[in-house]
């Protein structure tokens, strides 16, 4: 049986040099169905739909999780473990509160983490400012369900943020570059930073 002749590279042969063109064997791999292709994100958006029915579950123990990194702040004082645990369950809140239909819970878990990362000194960082957060977190999935609700969180996200930002100005007040870095604008279109 003779080579496929699409499988032979072909040589172009001129004066002063020639054309060495490789086989297409890549051809060969590719099969063409009628089917309609496989679409992933149907996919993941039919999982989110079949287990959105938990996302209420999860979210009510993310908040036990938070209250128990507070209490463990205020029990022991902010020190490595208790304060990189306080940042990890607010993170973690912020990364899955979208996902889970609680985008307010996301803004103030997200101001939290502002608070947490952008310290300084962390024994500065006021508990009573903590406290409000982790409040305003558990109010808001506690509340999440009764009408009118989005506008109060809103205002009540929107202002944590403003005082941490206060904070955090004060608590920078000697590192100007770093001011800048963690207030200027988001690079991209419609994210808040962080």
């Amino acid at each position: 049986m003779a080579p496929r002749k699409d499988v032979m590279p072909s040589v172009a042969t001129y004066a002063d040099h020639e054309v060495i063109t490789p086989p297409h064997v890549l051809r060969m791999a590719v099969t063409h169905s009628a089917e309609r292709a496989d679409d992933a994100v149907a996919r993941a958006e039919a999982a989110l739909t079949e287990l959105s029915s938990e996302f209420d579950e999860w979210m009510r123990n993310e908040c036990e999780r938070l209250e128990a990194a507070r209490q463990d702040v205020k029990g022991r004082g902010f020190v490595d473990t208790t304060h990189a645990g306080l940042f990890r369950a607010a993170h973690d809140l912020k990364g899955e509160a979208a996902t889970f239909g609680y985008p307010a819970v996301g803004a103030a878990a997200e101001s939290l983490c502002r608070l947490l990362e952008h310290t300084p000194d962390m024994a500065r960082i006021p508990l009573r400012l903590v406290d409000q957060h982790v409040d305003a977190v558990r109010a808001i999935v506690r509340e999440h369900d009764l009408p009118g609700r989005g506008p109060v969180a809103d205002v009540l996200t929107r202002r944590l943020r403003e005082v941490t930002d206060t904070f955090l100005r004060h608590e920078n007040r000697d590192r100007p570059q770093y001011l800048e870095s963690i207030f200027a604008p988001p690079l991209a279109p419609g994210s808040a930073g962080s």
